[in-house]
């Protein structure tokens, strides 16, 4: 069985990629260039008709898109890899409780705050836009600091939270102005372990090489 993975290297792809990787998956990485507006393209559109990145194809033929979304199923198919607690656990509540946080309280401000122009006039609005939704995901952020157990998200050890934590520490909004180090030194340790794990360093090294 093999996956097919649509995206671009830094973007939300990175947490999918990690996963299938830690799940010992067989897949193929598709790269759609942001830069090139590829994701707006007929072909991909017909992938993901919202136009964004990452979409997986799975080995049926089906598509899936939505980070959060893709990074369940892959645990979900694939359980004895850890991605996340066993089910009905108290640690699997607090798993699920941060990946929808994160999903619903910082995903969606990362778009804003990239491209403020999408929805406001450019200019000035679009500035004052971008720098409001900045602060809110540092706040956001912030909740999620709090909230690292160490060395791991969950007290309970690796699982797909660091991952998608850990990604949005690498993402403009946190790291610019050294407001990341400052202020997330657990979620920046975190990250750094997950750099180490055999499996992942490789794929952090492709999508993140600044570190």
């Amino acid at each position: 069985m093999s996956y097919t993975l649509y995206g671009e290297n830094g973007s939300g792809a990175f947490c999918v990629e990690a996963a299938l990787a830690e799940a010992g998956a067989t897949y193929t990485f598709q790269p759609v260039s942001l830069d090139k507006n590829e994701q707006r393209s007929p072909a991909f559109l017909a992938i993901n008709p919202s136009g964004k990145v990452p979409a997986l194809r799975l080995p049926s033929g089906d598509i899936v898109t939505e980070t959060a979304a893709l990074l369940l199923v892959v645990a979900e198919r694939y359980p004895d890899a850890g991605l996340l607690p066993p089910v009905a656990t108290p640690a699997r509540a607090q798993a699920m409780r941060w990946i929808a946080f994160m999903a619903s309280e910082i995903y969606p401000m990362v778009e804003i705050a990239d491209y403020p122009d999408r929805f406001v006039p450019a200019g000035a609005p679009a500035e004052a836009l971008k720098l409001k939704v900045r602060d809110r995901i540092r706040a956001r952020m912030l909740d999620a600091e709090q909230a690292v157990a160490g060395p791991w998200f969950l007290a309970s050890g690796f699982s797909a939270v660091d991952i998608y934590a850990a990604m949005f520490s690498r993402w403009r909004e946190c790291r610019s102005e050294g407001w990341r180090e400052e202020h997330l030194p657990k979620i920046c340790a975190v990250a750094d372990a997950l750099s180490q794990r055999p499996v992942i360093a490789p794929i952090w090294r492709k999508h993140f090489p600044k570190g």
